[in-house]
């Protein structure tokens, strides 16, 4: 049996406790960190090397796609699993051209987790059945020509951090802190969104971040 090295991390403790209950029933795998926040999963992985992470998509300081985009960084080698309540294309878009190999609705993730651990440790991408549809959707729109090519301003990986720590209430100081950079350079980072975005306000940017699923709602 394959041995398999696994972090979990979802803000709920009680959920995270059934998926590392449920995932310790394989022989072999070994839920080796769990993690309350994003940043946190991204501490974690760095000290304990997982064969796959489970990352929530919403989660308070990094939500899931940052954590992604930064586990990858440090360790290219880690598969990553989205978990989501939410059913989206272009959060899909979103997480895959995160690097994550899969994405699992967590009203499927009784039946679809192992299945979905399993296909990553095999080296394939796992959706579920919902989420295929979607991606498939996408797919033939984009074939028929129906996409948008709009080119809508995007922010970088930094900027959606900081976007993330606003929009849960953080000052300008507090940001400085959790990213390890000055106040002045927070400063900046949040007029250049802020232009870039064209926010008038802190609640354009917040509203920005619910629609986007950078925070929940």
């Amino acid at each position: 049996m394959m041995a398999v090295r696994i972090l979990i991390a979802d803000d709920h403790e009680l959920i995270r406790r059934g998926l590392a209950s449920t995932l310790r029933e394989k022989q072999g795998w070994n839920v080796v960190a769990e993690a309350e926040n994003g940043r946190r999963a991204v501490e974690l992985a760095r000290d304990t090397h997982p064969d796959v992470a489970i990352l929530d998509m919403t989660m308070p300081e990094l939500n899931g796609l940052e954590a992604t985009r930064q586990i990858l960084a440090d360790r290219s080698s880690t598969r990553v699993l989205i978990l989501t309540a939410h059913e989206s294309e272009q959060l899909v878009r979103e997480v895959l051209n995160a690097g994550a190999q899969g994405y699992v609705l967590k009203s499927d993730a009784g039946k679809a987790l192992v299945t979905g651990v399993e296909a990553l440790m095999d080296g394939r991408p796992f959706f579920t059945s919902k989420v295929a549809r979607l991606v498939l959707e996408g797919f033939l729109r984009s074939a028929d020509g129906d996409g948008s090519n709009g080119a809508a301003p995007t922010l970088s990986p930094r900027e959606r951090e900081i976007v993330q720590l606003l929009a849960e209430g953080k000052s300008n100081k507090e940001v400085a802190r959790a990213l390890g950079i000055t106040v002045k350079t927070a400063e900046t980072h949040r007029g250049n969104i802020m232009r870039k975005m064209q926010f008038d306000s802190l609640s354009d940017l917040i509203r920005y971040a619910i629609r986007n699923n950078i925070v929940g709602a």
